[in-house]
């Protein structure tokens, strides 16, 4: 059965299903406006997901073809895989932030042997042991097909959400909020209307990943195949984007951007996965001192040199790494290459010279 809830004020939401991902669900919401309903994320790109978005659409009183616009978060397939197949049954447009439309343009464009190509490089300056990067080499060809694979043909976005501007729903108050970290291009979105229920604080957010009642988002490095798996201080231009300029930073815009939330005082927070919750300055407060006791403990570690692998390997996860699966490896490694790359740019941390691959120590 559907699980579709009512936060009043013209909000509902809808559980839709994640195969075989322990957070579950995307919460989906449906907001009515003047012109029509529109979705805020439509969840990951799967056919009972979409039975349980259409159900769920259904169970709002309205349909899938009377959807009026989509707004997402952040490009994960989680929130923007099904955002395509909502735009073909209703006629929707689609809006999403300019450096997370840069990233699904660029995912469109890049044959999927060039991102095993770039993962295997990436994994191999962190310091992989080759039987981990040894398999991105030798992918089956029936894995290198897009059709195959999740995300690699990701809807390309109509509008641009752009940070600060209220977005055009006639009828509601809804302003993008700019958070990057969990993706660079992540919005938040600030219905700026009294709480149905006159809670206290400042209208309601729609906190995306940024910001969850119980969990962490994965913050890793943004990914950008043209780099041809350069070691993580090649290049980056801090807003968002690999390239050239000045190093990005996502876990020091994540802590930038969670300020910035807290700084707002929602009365409520609706967020993509677990439940809604009150006291988002408490939670942000939360965030903050576990990244500050993190970045501690990885000094710690750092006492000796370390490649992000070898960091990794070390970092304290939610299981012990011999049980941490291929995939969900690779991941944290790029959160372990986050958090150095943070150490780095606050002067805690520095790379050895002529090491390779390069370790990192505590300054």
């Amino acid at each position: 059965m559907t699980q579709v809830t009512d936060h009043g004020g013209g909000v509902r939401s809808i559980s839709v299903p994640i195969p075989d991902n322990p957070l579950g669900h995307t919460l989906v919401y449906l907001v009515d406006t003047d012109a029509g309903p529109v979705l805020v994320d439509t969840g990951w790109d799967d056919p009972a997901s979409w039975d349980t978005l259409v159900e769920g659409i259904t169970g709002c009183g309205t349909s899938v073809a009377e959807i009026h616009g989509v707004v997402i978060t952040h490009h994960h397939p989680d929130h923007h895989g099904l955002s395509g197949r909502v735009r073909e049954a209703s006629g929707a447009w689609i809006a999403m932030h300019a450096a997370d439309a840069a990233i699904v343009r660029r995912t469109r464009e890049t044959r999927p042997e060039g991102w095993f190509a770039y993962m295997a490089a990436k994994l191999e300056a962190s310091g992989a042991p080759e039987e981990h990067v040894a398999p991105l080499r030798g992918a089956p060809r029936s894995l290198r097909r897009p059709s195959t694979l999740p995300g690699f043909s990701p809807a390309l976005p109509d509008r641009e959400i752009v940070p600060g501007e209220l977005l055009p729903l006639p009828g509601r108050r809804l302003r993008a909020v700019w958070t990057p970290g969990h993706t660079p291009g992540h919005v938040c979105l600030h219905l700026e209307e009294e709480h149905p229920d006159r809670l206290p604080g400042n209208g309601r957010l729609f906190s995306g990943d940024h910001l969850l009642p119980r969990i962490t988002p994965h913050i890793g490095l943004y990914e950008d195949p043209d780099t041809h798996g350069r070691p993580p201080y090649g290049n980056g231009n801090g807003n968002g984007i690999e390239g050239l300029g000045e190093i990005a930073d996502p876990l020091g815009d994540y802590l930038d951007s969670l300020e910035r939330v807290g700084r707002l005082a929602p009365a409520e927070v609706l967020p993509a996965h677990q439940h809604v919750f009150t006291d988002a300055p408490s939670r942000v407060a939360e965030l903050l001192a576990h990244h500050e006791e993190r970045l501690t403990g990885l000094l710690t570690l750092l006492s000796v040199p370390l490649t992000p692998w070898q960091l990794a390997e070390r970092m304290e996860w939610n299981r012990p790494w011999a049980d941490i699966p291929y995939g969900s490896r690779n991941i944290a490694v790029s959160e372990a290459e986050a958090h150095i790359r943070r150490l780095v740019k606050l002067g805690r941390a520095e790379a050895v010279t002529g090491s390779d691959p390069v370790t990192y120590t505590a300054v």
